[in-house]
């Protein structure tokens, strides 16, 4: 085998080829892997279920065709599952649970040939920009490991970003895949609803908020990864229209002249932090700069009204799912099983009636609409994904009192993502700007419902002009 660091620096699709031409054993780069997480790891938390002996049963077996075969891979220790593993969400509740079976999304991982090698971090149920859970400790961003790393998926950005692995899985409800990738400068895309199964255990998740995926060192690798597992399960209730043809032969296409419209200003009101401005001023130079149609712009929608609308909706999605897990568990929830702020936020939950709920999902499907008409005009909207650089750790630490003011003091910290979770449109956090304090922050670029083909395309164009791969974290393998 190679030196282990020429090895590990390659991306995914890297690796795959060294195995596939028989230069590397899966076996070996599973090894190296874990020698990485086992000497880095202990300075970040982001791995916080080893998967070392089921690991290497399944390097052992890898067909060698599979596109992504023999690359150590990390899943989220939320909403997908693994047979025969530990399974947590964070939580106490489930401290010792273990899954009966995979979910199909784990299934399409394997048969793309990648090694389940462990479990990474999240907040307690997924709930919240930070991944600060009291089941398993924060998660330290590796540019800074006194500030978030984000969240929820904050564990696989912080395991990328460090090159632990060169993807892992994440998922995303209100940006919980484009947070923690502008935290950790990574390539973050939360897919077009639908497009990726969350089968067979959840159909309708969240109101449709949720969308499953990946953080990953390179545009190829993501776009390679969604090859190997979109397309609907049976009897899933969305179904995303099929692209024209494979999404990594769109990086690298030409992209053609795009007319985006960008906007640093949150709908929610309020001025982002300067250097979040500076990002999306940046951003949209570079874009006029490689031939696009610029123009600073936004949808006009009630900020106000939106933010109640999303957060009872998600307030209401929590509450279901400690009741799924009581009945999935046959056990009673209480608060002691549960941390403060998860507890208040699912007793808020339950204070809506059905109507209620249904006035607030058509809510958010009436701004759907207007953000609608907004791309009848434009192919991509830029913004900041975060309004601010990634905060220190305690910084949404709950004292008590109304839950929606933390959620609040999250959403300013986060005013630009959940948008496309409202709308199912694909949206990318792309590494575009690093602050002067040497901080990642990247910019979020949103795509029409079903266009992931033209975002890959633009983020490709991005990378090749503004490469982020040479970034190393002071914490890095």
């Amino acid at each position: 085998m190679k030196r282990d660091d020429e090895v590990l620096g390659l991306d995914a699709l890297g690796q795959a080829a060294l195995v596939r031409a028989k230069q590397v054993s899966p076996l070996e780069l599973l090894e190296a892997a874990l020698a990485r997480i086992e000497r880095v790891n202990p300075a970040l938390n982001a791995v916080v279920i080893r998967l070392d002996d089921v690991a290497r049963e399944q390097a052992r077996n890898v067909r060698l065709e599979a596109p992504l075969a023999g690359v150590p891979f990390l899943l989220k220790d939320l909403i997908a599952e693994a047979a025969g593993t530990r399974f947590t969400e964070a939580s106490a509740f489930l401290r010792d649970f273990v899954s009966e079976e995979d979910s199909e999304l784990v299934r399409r991982y394997r048969r793309a040939g990648l090694i389940l090698a462990g479990k990474t971090n999240t907040p307690e149920m997924g709930v919240g920009p930070t991944t600060e859970s009291r089941l398993h400790g924060p998660a330290r961003n590796p540019w800074d490991p006194q500030r978030t790393a984000g969240g929820s998926s904050g564990g696989a950005a912080a395991a990328v970003a460090a090159r632990l692995v060169p993807m892992a899985h994440g998922n995303d409800a209100g940006g919980s895949i484009r947070v923690p990738a502008a935290c950790c400068g990574v390539f973050g895309m939360k897919p077009t609803r639908g497009r990726n199964p969350l089968g067979p255990r959840y159909g309708d998740l969240l109101g449709g908020l949720a969308a499953e995926h990946a953080l990953t060192l390179s545009v190829r690798d993501s776009a390679a990864l969604l090859d190997a597992t979109a397309g609907p399960d049976a009897g899933d209730p969305y179904w995303a229209p099929p692209p024209a043809r494979a999404w990594l032969a769109e990086v690298g296409a030409p992209p053609g002249k795009l007319r985006i419209a960008f906007s640093a200003r949150p709908i929610m009101g309020g001025e982002p932090h300067a250097e979040a401005r500076a990002a999306v001023e940046d951003a949209a130079k570079l874009a006029e700069s490689l031939g696009h149609e610029l123009a600073e712009d936004a949808p006009q929608l009630d900020g106000e009204r939106f933010f109640l609308c999303f957060t009872g909706v998600l307030a209401s999605g929590f509450t279901w799912g400690i009741e799924y897990w009581e009945r999935r568990t046959g056990r009673s929830a209480s608060a002691e099983h549960f941390e403060p702020f998860v507890w208040s936020l699912t007793s808020r939950g339950r204070e809506f009636t059905a109507p209620q709920y249904l006035a607030m999902v058509e809510e958010l499907q009436a701004c759907s609409r207007v953000i609608g008409r907004f791309f009848e005009r434009y192919d991509v909207w830029l913004t900041p994904t975060l309004g601010s650089p990634p905060v220190p750790l305690g910084t949404f630490r709950y004292e008590g009192g109304d839950p929606f003011a933390v959620r609040r003091r999250m959403a300013a910290f986060t005013p630009f993502t959940y948008i496309a979770n409202a709308t199912g449109q694909p949206a990318m956090s792309v590494p575009t700007w690093w602050t002067a304090e040497g901080l990642p922050l990247g910019t979020q670029w949103i795509g029409r419902f079903g266009e992931e083909a033209t975002l890959y395309r633009l983020a490709a164009q991005l990378e090749q002009a503004r490469p982020w791969a040479g970034r190393r974290p002071p914490i890095c393998a």
